[in-house]
């Protein structure tokens, strides 16, 4: 399953404070299979895989959950105030 550090459950947590719609991030598969968007949501789909960790929730869905299966997501945010986030294996 996908993890997440301490960085990505502050920036979900502080995204979910200031935006009362949004309940967390939603990472989805592209079309082309190769692909992710990551954008705030405010409840799952269906299908989706939910990762709730230190206060934050993390929507997965089913083919993005596959290929994130052993990966962590860290993230960050630049000067300008842009979000970032990488994508690191796991221990």
């Amino acid at each position: 399953m996908l993890a997440l550090t301490e960085n990505v459950t502050e920036i979900v947590k502080k995204l979910s404070g200031e935006v009362p719609a949004i309940s967390g991030l939603r990472i989805a598969a592209e079309p082309d299979g190769q692909s992710l968007s990551v954008s705030p949501a405010d409840q799952a789909a269906p299908d989706d895989q939910v990762i709730e960790q230190d206060g934050a929730t993390v929507y997965v869905d089913g083919p993005a959950a596959e290929m994130l299966d052993d990966k962590i997501l860290d993230g960050g945010v630049d000067e300008e105030g842009n979000i970032q986030f990488a994508l690191g294996q796991q221990a």
